[in-house]
């Protein structure tokens, strides 16, 4: 239909438009030679590497089913008995710990109990001295009056024997 309704149908342009059509498809229309190419490196691809996809896939599904199975409740069984150790060892762990904490507690308490009876006994001693020290004193200022009274009378002796012999 558009060869009739073109302008060229019946002219002598008709050949030209014919070879530039094929020149055209030649050199610039390159889609049956790419169409080509990719059928054939479907077929290839299909026949060299579609097994080899196949094994890896039915590989990779064995081994995921080998680890489900077998692997995986290994790992889940040996992980529970391990924390159910390590779970006992740490409330022994724990317990020794609390022991330990309380001794510690017990022993700071008998030595604040001790350094409490020691003060104690230190503000005694020092009262008991305090009290030996007054004793002491009065004594002292006891012994020190009496001398001061002898010396008065002393000298007042002397004075008087000194008045006896100031009339010469």
């Amino acid at each position: 239909d558009r060869r009739r309704d073109s302008p060229a149908a019946g002219s002598p342009i008709q050949p030209i438009i014919k070879d530039v059509g094929e020149v055209y498809s030649r050199l610039l229309d390159h889609r049956p030679v790419i169409q080509g190419e990719i059928r054939y490196f479907v077929k290839e691809f299909e026949e060299k590497r579609g097994l080899r996809e196949l094994r890896v896939l039915e590989n990779l599904k064995n081994t995921i089913f080998e680890a489900n199975e077998r692997v995986l409740p290994k790992c889940e069984q040996a992980m529970q008995d391990n924390l159910s150790e390590t779970f006992k060892r740490l409330q022994a762990a724990n317990a020794m710990i609390h022991r330990l904490q309380e001794r510690e507690c017990e022993a700071r308490k008998l030595q604040a109990d001790k350094m409490m009876a020691r003060e104690e006994k230190c503000i005694a001693h020092w009262e008991e001295f305090m009290r030996e020290q007054q004793k002491k004193r009065a004594e002292v200022d006891e012994e020190h009056r009496k001398a001061m009274e002898r010396l008065k009378e002393q000298y007042s002796e002397m004075e008087k024997e000194l008045a006896k012999y100031a009339s010469f």
